[in-house]
């Protein structure tokens, strides 16, 4: 299908879209569990080359290489002006797709298409926000650099910053998909002690270990018996949540494998209408442990995307290593099953170069 695009006005950018990840909150989307408004053009995981810049753009260049973060980031709000970036206000609208302006960027007769997360990193060419877009070192493979627009680092900063982890901690990953396993990098960088991984298929288990996890379960259930053995009855320090959808029951079952002071950070999304977090009132006080939400891993788009790609670069961070599939746009659906189906860490579509 072809669109009508609007080119860039105050504030915006136009990017030639090099590569798009395949992400499982898209799932939520066509599953219903988070419904958008259609219509929408898909993609929130994008990278590309900016091609034109509209009165008042300062941050960036035409010609310049870029990653986008599926969470603008203002600057100025409460939450960016307090360290809270992956918090800021401009991403209230981003799965209606529409700006914060009102306005929609693309268009086919006479119908405004929403463009998800503000991005829309399906189409070949995107007009996003300044604040949507981080300029990156242009000799990192953008079809690489790809991966730092969410899932890297929304399992890597879980870690690292959402849940604390610390060296000598012991953590548990429920989930080992392309969150889940950097969250298992981000683990092994904060100096965790015991890393447990926990997915039903050999395959991500496997993958885990690769990545520096210490151990890897089918279940929840032998995860917390070694767990309880490799830490003496202490339990974890950490718990974090990735799985596809989550429930009461895996979240109970992660509040459990956490001892005193121990944290939980849930990243998974599940139908806002569900209430699945039911846990002992008592034990979360007599125990002072944690619940909590974590969204972009509580990283700060404008630094830890450059941050993270330079460890890449460095050598300190597997991101090649992440993509199992590449597609072209034709086969999105197929990346979508096969997603589905458990057979990919990331898929990634590769644009028309």
């Amino acid at each position: 299908m072809e669109l009508n695009l609007d080119g860039p006005g105050v504030g915006e950018v136009l990017i030639k879209n090099v590569a798009a990840g395949l992400c499982h909150s898209d799932l939520h989307l066509t599953d219903g569990d988070m419904p958008p408004r259609y219509p929408i053009v898909g993609g929130h995981e994008g990278s590309g080359i900016v091609e034109e810049v509209g009165p008042g753009v300062t941050k960036v260049k035409p010609g310049d290489h870029v990653v986008c973060s599926y969470i603008p980031n203002c600057g100025v709000c409460r939450y960016c002006a307090s360290g809270r970036s992956n918090l800021c206000d401009q991403g209230a609208s981003i799965l209606e797709g529409r700006f914060p302006d009102g306005s929609f960027k693309f268009h086919k007769d006479g119908l405004d298409y929403g463009s998800l997360c503000l991005l829309g990193s399906f189409a070949e060419r995107s007009t996003v926000s300044q604040h949507s877009v981080v300029k990156v070192d242009d000799w990192i493979p953008l079809e690489t650099a790809v991966l730092v627009g969410c899932g890297v680092p929304a399992g890597w900063g879980a870690a690292v910053y959402n849940n604390g982890l610390r060296p000598g901690d012991t953590a548990v990953i429920f989930g080992i998909g392309g969150l889940g396993i950097n969250a298992v990098q981000g683990a092994v960088m904060a100096g965790a002690r015991y890393i447990v991984a926990i997915d039903p298929l050999q395959f991500k288990r496997d993958t885990a270990l690769k990545f520096g996890a210490t151990h890897a379960f089918a279940t929840a259930e032998e995860a917390h018996e070694a767990v309880c053995e490799l830490t003496w009855g202490q339990m974890a320090d950490g718990a974090l949540i990735f799985v596809g959808t989550p429930d009461e029951k895996v979240i109970s079952e992660a509040f459990a494998i956490i001892g005193k002071g121990g944290t939980v950070s849930l990243a998974s999304l599940a139908d806002p209408a569900k209430l699945t977090v039911h846990i002992s009132g008592m034990e979360l006080t007599l125990m002072e442990k944690t619940i909590k939400g974590s969204l972009f891993g509580s990283s700060n788009p404008q630094y830890d995307i450059v941050r993270l790609l330079r460890l890449y670069d460095e050598g300190k961070l597997k991101l090649d290593e992440l993509i199992t599939q590449r597609y072209s746009l034709e086969e999105v659906n197929q990346g979508y099953d096969d997603l589905r189906a458990g057979k990919n860490i990331r898929g990634v579509i590769i644009h028309d170069s």
